[in-house]
């Protein structure tokens, strides 16, 4: 209250040269509504410039539109008349703010001044007379107006609707209590870019925002987003407020060093994004980058206005609206001569048609100008198209209309007068936002639903569009090739890129890794090498090889692994079969040469080998040779009980082998388990092979000479006299003399002798030996 109070008399008598009357829109009404508009855009070194802004000029007719179709509806506010105080925001915020006073200065009448009184007694009251209090204010555009705007006329509690402001700090209703909008706030744009992003595959982007809260605030919820999904901004350019070309060129050559960087994303305001582009054309960059842009850009035609060439296959946001019926025509049939309401048509008119009206014509001059002709007209002939924020303006229009209508239901009831009851013209303006214009819900002439959230926020519904060049065409246009709605929708099908590509191109710092390959961080997070795994590890993360472990392996695509099949000697594998066979052959060999040695037991050099020991030795080899299918055979208890007796004779020999062993199966009993090869391990069948060759060489290094006497020269199986005998001596001894022995021969006659012969001191030689044994004698000695 001591505020409004200190204001109110500082607003009854204004500083001088406050241009409280520059220009307004004024129209008379029981209820005024307020309106900014940046009808101008702002000026290089003038508060505000002299170029008109064509899209503040329709939102401005829209709202006027608006308010002509509620004054013409009985159904709505029935016996009140709705008026405007439009005033021009020139795209600064400052300015603005200046302007913002003309409304707190109207509704002043909302003021209790029962406790105010003037030196002459009288009740206070405004400067200037308005028709009627300012309820509530239709605007700005621009974010940074609607900042500054919000927080004066939220200190005398007027509601404001925007229809074009979308900065995620708006939506605090601790700063702006009283704020609304017919849009949604940045933070839902936001995300459709990132999405947009990640839809063509890009993972390296630079970005280029606008100083103020609308570039500010979006970019940075579109960082944040940005890095939690893995894509990394290569630079982060912001424009200055007043950036010249030098600071543009600039942009562009810091944009042109992130040479991998092709993408770039722009969240800046329209004025801005056209001068990027006029900045890339100068440095011949026009085919350099691939541009995406929010709705600062969104489908502006007069933003690419001579810079098709740069802007094409540029991928822009823009707010879901579509047309208001009737407003088309409405444009269509306004002219210089028939809108005396809007004092700035007439400039809108000269700088859309590229002419002059008449009655500007200086009447002295030396210069020939293209006076306008009377039979203009507006028409999509001369490039004129329904802007995309009027379905919004003309929303927040209704949206007033609605709420005073259900506040005047309430508090006017039984007002029998025509315009508005006292009740209702000292309503507070904060109770009436809360109470009723948050609470206003409602379908628009273009048959969209209009509401507002806790906060105050529109729906965010978005048109993603494509600037493309027209197919046999020598012209462009904007395509809409999705929509978003919490989700992307995009075909991908239909995006077109500069050159008249069709396929996305790459904005990667470093392409993707193969599979089974990892990520070694080099520098920006999205630039790495790519690093391969090990062939027994998996891709544990895309930084991190990890082993899969034993009994697993990865599966090919490296991204898990699985449980190896158990493995077991197979009796179909030639790994089995070799050994196998050559088993097979070693006991057949050895079976062969048990059965010569028992034919052929009593035989001298059978005897002489020892028979017990043969026996025994070919026992052993024989079992080695079947020790190789207990080694090939799928592992059992009993398997690996035979394995460990694999060689039982050496059991027998040795007890103190037994008896380890016995404590050995104690400790630890046999059993099957699963056994997991390691990359340098030993085969099984190497070891089948080893054991059969050991067994091959004792067979054949021991008996291979005995089976050659035996089966192929048995006459020389038989025992030869040797210096050293016992019946050599014998002989040597005395007179020639005969002993009988045995035949070596299984089944000869024990009654053979050998005769012998004496012989002198010297040993005897093979030919007196056998001259001696062919002799005939009468004595004969078996030799044994």
């Amino acid at each position: 209250m001591i505020v409004q109070q200190l204001l109110f008399s500082l607003l009854l008598y204004p500083a001088g040269g406050t241009p409280l009357d520059l220009g307004p829109v004024s129209v008379p009404g029981d209820i005024i509504l307020g309106g900014l508009f940046p009808v101008h855009k702002k000026g290089d070194r003038t508060t505000c410039g002299q170029q008109i802004y064509h899209r503040g000029v329709q939102r401005l007719e829209a709202m006027m539109f608006a308010i002509d179709r509620i004054n013409s509806n009985p159904h709505i506010l029935p016996n009140i008349t709705l008026g405007v105080h439009i005033l021009d925001t020139c795209s600064r915020d400052t300015y603005a703010l200046n302007q913002s006073l003309q409304f707190v200065r109207a509704s002043v009448n909302n003021i209790d001044t029962s406790s105010l009184e003037c030196v002459d007694h009288s009740i206070p009251r405004p400067r200037n007379n308005y028709s009627g209090p300012v309820f509530g204010v239709v605007g700005g555009s621009y974010s940074s107006v609607s900042l500054q705007v919000a927080n004066l006329l939220g200190l005398f509690h007027i509601p404001q609707i925007s229809p074009a402001s979308t900065a995620k700090a708006l939506s605090d209703k601790s700063r702006f209590e009283y704020f609304a909008r017919t849009v949604p706030p940045d933070t839902f744009q936001s995300s459709a870019l990132v999405d947009i992003v990640k839809s063509v595959n890009w993972s390296y982007v630079s970005t280029v925002y606008s100083e103020g809260s609308y570039g500010e605030y979006g970019i940075e919820v579109f960082h944040r987003e940005a890095q939690e999904r893995n894509v990394c901004i290569a630079t982060a350019e912001k424009v200055p407020s007043t950036a010249d070309d030098h600071a543009f060129d600039s942009i562009i050559i810091k944009l042109k060093k992130k040479t991998n960087a092709k993408g770039v994303v722009l969240f800046t305001r329209a004025e801005d994004a056209r001068r990027i582009l006029q900045a890339a054309k100068r440095l011949n960059a026009s085919h350099t980058f691939y541009w995406v842009a929010s709705d600062g850009w969104g489908k502006q035609q007069k933003l690419v206005e001579g810079l098709e060439d740069v802007a094409e296959g540029a991928i822009t946001v823009e707010l879901q609206s579509d047309n208001i019926p009737g407003f088309d025509e409405y444009m269509m049939s306004l002219t210089p001569d028939t809108n005396h309401r809007n004092p700035w048509f007439e400039q809108y008119w000269e700088d859309t048609f590229d002419c002059i009206l008449e009655k500007n014509v200086p009447l002295e001059t030396y210069t020939n100008f293209n006076v306008c002709k009377p039979e203009l007209r507006l028409s999509p002939k001369i490039g004129y198209e329904q802007e995309s924020k009027v379905q919004f303006v003309v929303d927040a229009v209704y949206a007033f209309a609605l709420a005073l209508h259900n506040l005047y239901s309430d508090v006017c009831k039984n007002y029998r007068k025509s315009g508005v009851c006292p009740a209702m013209t000292q309503y507070d303006g904060g109770d009436f936002y809360k109470k009723y214009l948050l609470n206003v819900s409602f379908t628009d002439l273009a048959g969209s639903p209009v509401k507002f959230d806790h906060r105050g926020d529109g729906l965010a519904r978005y048109d993603i569009l494509n600037y493309q060049r027209l197919i046999n065409a020598s012209g462009y246009h904007y395509r809409v090739v999705g929509k978003w709605f919490n989700s992307l929708e995009l075909n991908l099908d239909h995006l077109v890129w500069n050159n008249n590509q069709t396929v996305p191109p790459t904005s990667a710092c470093s392409l993707p890794c193969d599979p089974g390959m990892i990520k070694k961080q080099q520098g920006d997070t999205c630039c790495w090498i790519c690093d391969k795994c090990e062939e027994y590890e998996y891709v544990f993360n895309e930084f991190t090889c990890k082993d899969c472990g034993p009994g697993y392996w990865p599966y090919e695509d490296k991204l898990s692994c699985y449980a190896l099949e158990l493995q077991y000697m197979r009796w179909d594998s030639p790994y089995a079969l070799v050994p196998a066979a050559f088993s097979c052959l070693g006991i057949l060999v050895t079976l062969m040469i048990i059965a010569l040695f028992v034919k052929h037991n009593d035989t001298p050099l059978v005897r002489a080998s020892g028979r017990e020991l043969s026996y025994m030795l070919l026992f052993g080899i024989l079992l080695c040779y079947l020790n190789t299918f207990a080694l090939l055979a799928r592992p059992t208890t009993e398997t690996c009980i035979t394995q460990r007796f694999g060689v039982i004779i050496t059991c027998t020999l040795i007890a103190v082998q037994i008896l380890l062993t016995l404590v050995w199966m104690i400790v630890e009993p046999p059993g099957t388990r699963f056994h997991y090869p390691h990359r340098n391990q030993t085969q099984i069948t190497t070891l089948c092979v080893a054991t059969s060759m050991n067994a091959t060489v004792a067979l054949v290094c021991l008996y291979s000479p005995k089976v050659y006497i035996i089966v192929l020269h048995p006459d020389k199986n038989v025992r030869k006299l040797t210096m050293n005998s016992a019946a050599y001596k014998k002989y040597n001894s005395g007179p020639t003399s005969t002993y009988t022995a045995s035949s070596t021969h299984k089944g000869g006659d024990p009654s053979e002798t050998i005769p012998m012969q004496s012989v002198g001191p010297n040993t005897p030689s093979r030919s007196s030996c056998a001259a001696a044994a062919a002799e005939p004698a009468s004595d004969s000695v078996a030799l044994l």
